[in-house]
């Protein structure tokens, strides 16, 4: 996955209550559609996006295309590459291993890596500092100069030189440094403890639970039928960039999980009804971690894994994801009980999802919705 784009300002989220409703006409629809017909045109890589508020599905429609050979249209069942926000998939695993009593976020790396080169560093550097990227272990890949290997390495061999380490960049703890190869250790670490491959456990304790029965997860290769393809803009031609075009595609950990729009609603009600974590667990997961070494200017803004932020006196909770031609972002405002995916398969500035995102808020804002 690529390193982490976008302001703290949009990364949201809201707890809904029960099942969905039928989608029902809001007065929101017309001016989302005006919007995203313009922004996504219909014969280019496109995007997904859903509303809802309350259990009422508001808004829900795909626009442009998800596959540009087949012609094939997105609609909000297309499945896309989630980028980061397949990290809240890990972190949710080990938070299931943890009240299972299997692990805790307290174990040290060693527990788990005892070929670490620097065993001190192992010894420092904690599960619960992986999960909010504050462990200080820079990113050790050489993908630039070995992109070819970096084509198919998957989570062992992107996780490995961190492994190989001498130092640390900052005490564990003391600061935020986004980290994609703390994720391929987090899903070795799942590994280990279940004795299963980590997708497998991700889908028979978080998709099956959520009743996500489409949603996959990249194990090397992803097929080529049954999901979008991810597009960058070359020279004004739409070229692809997802698996075979993107060094570390193949690391499944960092930014693996393929799901849509009505699935990405139903892991989001899957929290709100406990369906895989205890609700002590999900506020625990959903609340900013501090630590007493706190070195930098910067505030906290990290749970296990959600960014979480205040904007307008709400409570703002989400996270991002960004991988070769996907963009994405989960966003929930929960004492308001607002939840929306957008989900593209090609980014077309650089700005685009912060955009995106802030239009769909001030919608929302324009109905009064966020008071």
């Amino acid at each position: 996955m690529k390193s982490f784009p976008f302001t703290i300002a949009f990364f949201l989220v809201t707890l809904l209550s029960c099942s969905p409703k039928q989608k029902t006409e809001s007065p929101i629809a017309p001016a989302l559609d005006d919007h995203f017909r313009v922004e996504f045109p219909a014969q280019e890589p496109g995007a997904a996006i859903l509303v809802m508020k309350g259990d009422s599905i508001v808004f829900a429609k795909g626009y442009g295309l998800a596959d540009l050979k087949t012609r094939e249209p997105i609609t909000t069942k297309t499945l896309f590459n989630l980028g980061s926000i397949s990290k809240t998939f890990v972190a949710s695993a080990i938070l299931i291993l943890q009240e299972r009593g299997k692990l805790s976020v307290e174990d040290s790396l060693l527990k788990y890596f005892p070929t670490f080169k620097n065993k001190d560093i192992a010894r420092r550097v904690k599960i619960k500092h992986l999960l909010t990227h504050t462990s200080g272990l820079a990113d050790n890949r050489r993908v630039n100069s070995d992109t070819v290997f970096y084509l198919t390495a998957k989570d062992a061999e992107n996780w490995y030189p961190e492994t190989q380490l001498d130092s640390l960049s900052f005490a564990p703890g003391s600061q935020f440094e986004y980290s994609n190869p703390a994720y391929n250790g987090l899903a070795m670490i799942v590994e280990q403890v279940s004795g299963q491959k980590w997708q497998t456990f991700v889908k028979e304790n978080i998709f099956d639970p959520a009743g996500m029965t489409t949603s996959t997860i990249t194990d090397g290769p992803h097929p080529e039928q049954g999901v979008s393809h991810g597009y960058v803009l070359h020279h004004g031609q739409w070229i692809e960039d997802d698996y075979g075009e993107e060094p570390t595609f193949p690391a499944a950990g960092n930014g693996g999980v393929w799901s849509s729009a009505e699935e990405l609603m139903r892991y989001e009600q899957a929290f709100q009804q406990s369906k895989f974590l205890k609700p002590e667990t999900i506020r625990e997961a959903r609340t900013i971690k501090t630590y007493p070494q706190w070195k930098s200017a910067d505030q906290p803004f990290v749970g296990w894994p959600w960014f979480i932020t205040q904007q307008d006196s709400v409570t703002l909770i989400g996270h991002p994801g960004s991988q070769g031609g996907f963009l994405t972002n989960y966003v929930t405002v929960p004492e308001k009980k607002i939840f929306f995916v957008i989900l593209c398969n090609a980014p077309r500035e650089a700005y685009e999802m912060d955009a995106t995102t802030s239009f769909v808020l001030d919608a929302l804002k324009k109905r009064h919705w966020l008071d």
